[in-house]
């Protein structure tokens, strides 16, 4: 059965299905290269190139010199994202599951040579843990040993830009289970015996909302994909659409299915443009394999789907916005009730679940809802994907029940902090999520517990931070960016969120005076409580929470105008020591305001008149003369 036949009922999928399995078993030898974007930045395209080249040329001369069966059985084919970006680009070698980190082109003649042809691993290209010793699989790793791949099972192990790959690892097998053995009603209440709650940042229970959907008598009714991920350093979605879009598509169907939808929107930020040529490919295959259209699979069941390209404006991440930004109008949130259930997109009922909840589904489908329950917390099934970034050892994209402790995730996975430094915060759900103290790390990861703790769940997002961060300059930053993101609506959220960018410059600046800090908590509650929508609602966790937990730091910018991790620029000062200066004027030769002055091989000074405290004669310095204070 070729590709591009339309499979008219359920045994038709599982003929297909078997047909890409058998095909995929004739390959003996697999070399996945990692096509994300972060390893594509890396330059892992051209060392899939560069493995294409050298196993055609090589099997041409082979069969010019008669030995037929050189090269034969091996394949090259492209993955979506390993989630161990940092240390891309990544091959991995199948049946084998060899694990090369930090493949270059020039590295390509020693695997084949070594590996496909000789059996061996390159030792060099392996992962070495923290005590040194070679991880040859990646199941050895423990960036992914700890994990809990449920979502991810695919990323790194399919061609995403090929419908083969993912039936022949049983892909639409759970919308085959609905549209034949399952009423609309039936899924509905699978979805939410297995707790699922959605995964972009509110954590609202999905069953709850397709519940309301399905029972509304207004027609048509829409599925709308949440793919305008905006958070700083987070890029879950993107992932998800990059490595596995036929999951994505599979959920959004089957929520299709469950509410009444015959009709699904993606929305995808601009700036995702890999993400939005593999959701493409995806849609189009799927349509010209019959599971998408009319008559999916012979169940009378219509559904098809197309997406629309956001601006990339971070406001458009909520529901209202969003839909407001689908009817062509400005992305600026609507007063609920009416819910979108009710009345969303051109007034029709609508639900709008994100990337990664959507994944979810057919997983629930497949496992069944006990068994995803089990996998999470009490309150909230299943695993949630984070993106563990900042200050520790392996960065990329985890996924882990719900539940965990934060130490599982940053110290277990992360490997901790880097260069012996201490732990100081965690910042967990983007610019509207809260800073956590090291001291609790404890802290499980769900929506209530981090609620409770003046944080939150969001989107996913995780930034580790080590002793040399200023929580007043982190604050500071995504106050910023909030007030560059506020659509400008309501006039607490406008005018509120520049007051306290205001207040906070003020504070990093050395003008703040006692009465500063009181004003600035006050604002930020006046924010939380007076805004229409959710980015206001939650534009202040970032001032609160580092105030609730590092209000010292804040003190000592205001009582004592020092910045303790040194990083304020109008809080520090430099100076050199001239026991240690030996007087070499590089420092001098570099600073821009030419503030360092005195004789070669004489020690040297700093006038504060004329420094502007960039740091460049610090970083300069090879004696560690100067000091920062």
């Amino acid at each position: 059965m070729e590709t591009k036949e339309a499979v008219r009922s359920v045994e038709a999928l599982a003929r297909l299905a078997g047909f890409h399995r058998q095909a995929r078993q004739k390959v003996k030898t697999r070399i996945l290269v990692c096509a994300g974007t972060g390893c594509i930045v890396s330059g892992s395209l051209r060392v899939m190139k560069e493995f294409e080249r050298l196993l055609a040329d090589r099997g041409a001369a082979a069969q010019l010199a008669g030995v037929a069966e050189v090269g034969k059985g091996v394949g090259v084919a492209q993955s979506g994202c390993h989630g161990f970006c940092q240390k891309g680009p990544l091959v991995r070698i199948d049946p084998y599951g060899i694990f090369y980190t930090g493949v270059r082109p020039e590295d390509v003649a020693e695997i084949v040579d070594t590996t496909i042809n000789g059996g061996k691993t390159v030792e060099r290209l392996l992962y070495r843990d923290r005590d040194g010793l070679a991880c040859c699989n990646q199941e050895e790793i423990p960036f992914y040993n700890s994990q809990t791949r449920i979502v991810l099972k695919n990323a790194g192990l399919i061609d995403p830009e090929d419908i083969g790959d993912y039936l022949a690892a049983g892909g639409y097998t759970a919308l085959a289970k609905v549209l034949t053995e399952m009423s609309p009603a039936e899924v509905t209440e699978a979805v939410t015996r297995a707790n699922l709650r959605g995964r972009g940042g509110a954590g609202f229970p999905t069953g709850l909302k397709w519940k309301e959907a399905f029972h509304q008598k207004a027609w048509p009714k829409y599925i709308v994909c949440n793919a305008d991920e905006g958070d700083p350093g987070a890029f879950m979605d993107r992932s998800l659409l990059e490595s596995d879009p036929h999951a994505v598509l599979e959920g959004m169907i089957i929520a299709g299915y469950a509410v009444g939808a015959r009709h699904g929107l993606i929305y995808v930020r601009a700036e995702y443009p890999l993400a939005m040529k593999r959701i493409a490919i995806a849609i189009e295959q799927a349509r010209e394999t019959g599971l998408l259209g009319e008559d999916i699979m012979g169940s009378g069941f219509d559904f098809d789907a197309e997406i629309f390209v956001g601006g990339g404006v971070f406001i458009c991440g909520e529901s209202t916005a969003l839909i407001s930004s689908l009817e062509g109008q400005v992305g600026e949130p609507r007063q609920k009730p009416p819910h979108l259930a009710e009345r969303g997109y051109l007034g029709k009922p609508t639900v709008i679940n994100n990337v990664e909840t959507l994944a979810n589904v057919p997983v629930i489908i497949n496992i069944g809802a006990p068994a995803y329950a089990a996998i999470g917390s009490a309150k909230s099934g299943g695993t949630k994907i984070f993106c563990l970034t900042g200050k520790v050892n392996n960065t990329g994209l985890v996924e882990v029940p719900i539940g965990v402790p934060l130490a599982e995730i940053v110290r277990g996975i992360g490997g901790g902090v880097p260069d012996g430094r201490a732990l100081k915060a965690v910042q967990t759900g983007g610019p509207s999520g809260g800073c956590l103290p090291a001291e609790m790390l404890d802290l499980p990861t769900d929506f209530e517990e981090l609620s409770q703790a003046g944080s939150m769940m969001g989107s996913g997002g995780m930034i580790v931070m080590d002793d040399t961060t200023c929580m007043v300059d982190v604050a500071r930053y995504f106050i910023n960016f909030l007030r560059d993101e506020s659509c400008g609506k309501c006039f607490s959220c406008r005018e509120g969120i520049l007051r306290m960018k205001e207040i906070v410059d003020d504070i990093t600046a050395g003008r703040a005076g006692d009465e500063t800090l009181e004003l600035l908590k006050e604002t930020a509650e006046m924010v939380k409580n007076a805004s229409m929508c959710g980015l206001g609602q939650s534009a202040g966790n970032p001032v609160l929470s580092t105030i609730r937990y590092f209000e010292d730091e804040y003190l000592a910018h205001i009582q004592d105008k020092k910045c303790p991790a040194g990083v304020c620029r109008s809080l520090i000062s430099f100076t050199i020591d001239a026991d240690l200066c030996t007087g070499c004027t590089a420092c001098a030769v570099k600073c821009p305001t030419k503030a360092i002055s005195g004789e070669k091989k004489q020690a040297h000074t700093i006038d504060a008149a004329l420094c502007d405290r960039c740091g460049i004669c610090l970083d300069t310095c090879r004696f560690d003369a100067v000091r920062k204070g």
